[in-house]
């Protein structure tokens, strides 16, 4: 799994006037290809009567999988400049697809290419990115005479809490970064004297907002 990674927030939809021709860009998170077709064919089942659906993706934690789509535009003016974007973006599991109703304005094969990697800049801005972290949780127990200062401390540090569970003792969740463990664990028995028990829980991804 790799240690962090950005993508897509999710579902967007953004669009654009470019020489009177409609642009509208979709965008998805995906982890298969088969959701990244299948992602595809819905928005083309939305626009029956666009002129073109053009689309492209990243799929794997090392881009295994790239697709790109000119649906019928000159080749090389769509779906490979969209692809170029996310690619720029360090983007993964990422699917996007421009829809566009054509204007009457040729707009030439540079002018494509401009306006569909615009499109998916713009599309992207609009729907947000994420950088996506490995963490584990780790389970700190506490007596209720170290809470104030525990929590106090944990606030104004660079870990994040998760959860803080109020049972006989107090047991604080924290997201830890993998190869932070160590420090982790030597930071926080020094800050309640030896008093705490603390182990590992589970590895997960956290999502923070990104600009990139």
């Amino acid at each position: 799994m790799l240690s962090h990674y950005y993508t897509v927030k999710g579902y967007g939809e953004h669009e654009l006037i470019i020489q009177k021709s409609r642009f509208i860009c979709y965008t998805e998170r995906v982890t298969t290809e088969d959701d990244a077709q299948s992602f595809i064919q819905k928005i083309k089942k939305q626009h029956p009567n666009a002129n073109h659906n053009c689309s492209a993706y990243l799929i794997g934690e090392h881009n295994q999988i790239q697709k790109a789509n000119d649906d019928g535009e000159p080749s090389g003016t769509a779906g490979v400049p969209m692809l170029e974007v996310l690619k720029k973006r360090d983007l993964k599991d990422t699917v996007v697809v421009v829809t566009r109703y054509f204007g009457g304005i040729k707009l030439g094969t540079g002018g494509l290419i401009r306006a569909y990697g615009k499109s998916v800049s713009e599309g992207l801005n609009a729907t947000g990115i994420v950088e996506r972290k490995l963490m584990c949780i780790m389970h700190t127990k506490i007596d209720y005479t170290w809470l104030g200062k525990v929590e106090n401390e944990l606030r104004a540090s660079n870990f994040l809490i998760k959860d803080i569970h109020y049972l006989n003792d107090v047991e604080v969740e924290t997201y830890v970064e993998e190869d932070k463990k160590a420090d982790f664990i030597s930071w926080m028995t020094e800050l309640t004297n030896g008093q705490s028990e603390i182990v590992d829980g589970d590895v997960v991804y956290l999502e923070q907002d990104v600009q990139i």
